[in-house]
């Protein structure tokens, strides 16, 4: 508690010790939003300097991690949306036995066309949420909203997804191209 005092005092070297304490997490926080680890080295710095500026605004009783967290995920929605292009989203496949990597490949693509389709909103909620597994309760409080806020976005972006993906995802009733009609000109 000491420390989180002097910190919110200005102390130099509390907030070095924070910034020891806390950068690997913050660091691993946003490369979770962002997927990017230049991008996030760049926003981590950043995070960090917002904090020290902003130290006479910490609650020394509150949550160190909690309000960093929050920090770093505002600056990663500010990025999102000066990039011009979108960098695509990462996911890391399950390679089946005798799976067509071409297919997998393709699979990978159409996930991540359907990521770009959600807003930056939806889209870091589902990031954390459905890629990371992160629980609700710790990206409610990443962002600064209600968790029942963060379990409505949830929903509304695996309802996108869903819809985003339904004729490309294999499965019961999954039309494959030869089946579907023919689309007229």
């Amino acid at each position: 508690m000491e420390l989180l005092e002097r910190f919110a005092q200005g102390d130099r070297e509390a907030f070095e010790a924070l910034f020891r304490e806390f950068q690997h997490s913050v660091y691993a926080w946003i490369v979770r939003i962002v997927r990017d680890e230049g991008v996030a080295e760049d926003l981590t710095v950043e995070a960090f300097w917002r904090m020290y500026r902003a130290h006479a605004r910490f609650d020394p009783k509150g949550n160190f991690g909690g309000w960093a967290r929050r920090i770093a995920t505002n600056l990663a929605l500010d990025q999102w949306k000066k990039m011009k292009r979108e960098r695509p989203l990462l996911i890391e496949a399950v390679e089946e036995p005798g799976e067509n990597p071409a297919v997998q490949r393709e699979m990978r693509e159409q996930i991540a066309r359907a990521f770009e389709k959600l807003s930056p909103k939806l889209r870091v909620v589902a990031t954390l949420g459905l890629v990371e597994e992160v629980p609700s309760r710790e990206i409610a409080e990443a962002l600064g909203i209600p968790e029942g806020t963060v379990r409505v976005r949830l929903f509304r972006a695996a309802k996108i997804l869903r819809g985003e993906l339904k004729d490309s995802m294999p499965g019961p009733g999954a039309k494959t191209e030869t089946q579907r009609s023919p689309r007229t000109a």
